[in-house]
């Protein structure tokens, strides 16, 4: 019992090793996690004090934890059950898949990288590529929203560039959740982007299981309260129209609502818009039809980053023009029930979504080159000198502010105005100058028809 035996010193180390480990784990380690949670809890609390609308406990509960609660939600469980007869599959396969789709759908929300990182990254990728400007804002309509109620921010979707800026200007209210399409499903992308508290979706998807999880799951964060922001066009514009929306994501947040019990959703309209839309010509091009591969969509970017760093690097690279974000009054959905509540539940979420697409594109403000653009697209076997453009600028200006339109004006002079849409119209050779008159480029007639449609529905 006490004689001496002789161990490897290795051993000796791996001992030692593990048994560090153990100390750690058991006592250290706790101490660690409480005093990190305890330092989170008083950065969110203060973070709270700061935002007009509070980060909710549904958005900072462990990502773990969510999943849990959403594969094995009631309603998700009868989904599986449904789903497993329809199919006639066993339990458990039905069951391995809603867990699938829950962690999938649910994001990792940190609202150090949040507040810390992705917003000063927003606000320089911004600034960096445009002159961004934020528009018209209800401020007083803004301010009276029910400090309870579920914001929901319902925008126009014209570029991938949306998620960056609308991220950046509304970073004073709140931390938007996202609903993000497969695209985005890419490393490091994906893990960015769950991060920042966006969730993803399957916008294609038929699955009537995923459906079931997702809905819940989009349910469940507006019973919570996320502020959270849609894209009901489903994608982006093509030919920058305004598309009709696609009801799904306002659907699930309005299903089962009741006006007695449940929290209020306030639906904020947002219209953004850009002098220059980075996708533009990709755009253009799916919509005829031109379906062209991963591979090559990735080069032409390689090849557009590398243009424009060289345009850095010899002092001639101008910012993309003018982005600006406008906010109007909120749509209370208990507000809304008053007088569309009769209806039933379909064709009430079809008026809404409407109603919402209406709100979203009178608020979308008018920018130099949609204007000239606009201007252009009426006289484009015409050629113009710049007193023609100024004059026949306004007369269309003066029709859209009529019908209750905003436009940024930059500086305030609206001459400069029009010289700034007319040398980003120049800068890409989408018009050309001949003898000090303005004409439009033949083969880049559908270029100024897409941005001219931006403000299409404004009259």
């Amino acid at each position: 019992m006490f004689e001496t035996i002789e161990i490897p010193v290795w051993t000796v180390w791996l001992a030692g090793a593990l048994a560090l480990i153990g100390l750690l784990d058991r006592i250290l380690m706790p101490t660690v996690r409480w005093y990190l949670r305890h330092r989170m809890n008083k950065a969110i609390k203060i973070l709270n004090e700061r935002l007009q609308l509070k980060i909710q406990p549904f958005k900072l509960t462990k990502r773990r934890v969510m999943i849990d609660r959403l594969a094995y939600d009631p309603q998700v469980i009868e989904a599986i059950v449904e789903h497993a007869q329809t199919e006639q599959i066993p339990y458990p396969v039905a069951e391995q898949m809603a867990h699938r789709y829950a962690r999938e759908i649910v994001p990792s929300f940190s609202a150090t990288w949040y507040f810390s990182i992705a917003i000063k990254i927003a606000r320089w990728l911004s600034r960096s590529l445009y002159r961004v400007r934020l528009g018209y804002v209800d401020e007083t309509a803004l301010k009276d929203v029910d400090p309870d109620a579920t914001v929901v921010f319902v925008m126009n979707h014209r570029s991938n560039m949306d998620y960056i800026l609308v991220t950046y200007l509304a970073a004073s209210r709140s931390a938007l959740s996202y609903a993000v399409g497969e695209w985005a499903r890419v490393w490091p992308l994906k893990q960015l982007i769950s991060s920042l508290g966006a969730y993803f979706i399957r916008r294609k998807s038929r699955n009537q299981l995923y459906r079931r999880v997702l809905a819940r799951y989009v349910q469940m964060a507006t019973e919570a309260g996320v502020a959270q922001a849609v894209f009901p066009e489903g994608g982006l514009s093509r030919d920058g129209k305004l598309k009709p929306p696609k009801l799904g994501l306002i659907s699930y947040m309005v299903a089962g609502f009741d006006p007695q019990t449940s929290r209020d959703i306030c639906f904020v309209p947002v219209g953004l818009n850009y002098d220059r839309v980075l996708e533009d010509r990709v755009l253009l091009a799916s919509e005829k039809g031109v379906r062209t591969s991963g591979l090559v969509k990735f080069r032409a970017f390689l090849l557009f980053v590398g243009r424009q760093m060289r345009l850095r690097v010899t002092g001639k690279f101008y910012r993309f023009g003018y982005a600006s974000v406008s906010f109007g009054a909120p749509i209370s959905f208990k507000e809304f029930l008053k007088t569309h509540g009769h209806r039933k539940q379909d064709a009430m979420t079809k008026a809404l979504g409407k109603e919402l697409m209406t709100k979203v594109g009178a608020v979308i403000p008018i920018l130099p080159v949609s204007l000239v653009a606009r201007v252009f697209l009426t006289n484009q076997k015409t050629s113009l000198s710049s007193e023609d453009i100024v004059k026949k600028c306004n007369i269309v200006l003066q029709r859209l502010l009529a019908n209750g339109a905003y436009m940024h004006i930059p500086h305030k002079n609206f001459e400069y105005a029009v010289e700034v849409g007319l040398r980003m119209l120049l800068l890409r050779k989408i018009i050309l100058l001949n003898d000090g008159k303005y004409s439009v480029q033949p083969d880049e007639a559908e270029l100024l028809s897409y941005y001219s449609n931006a403000i299409a529905h404004l009259g």
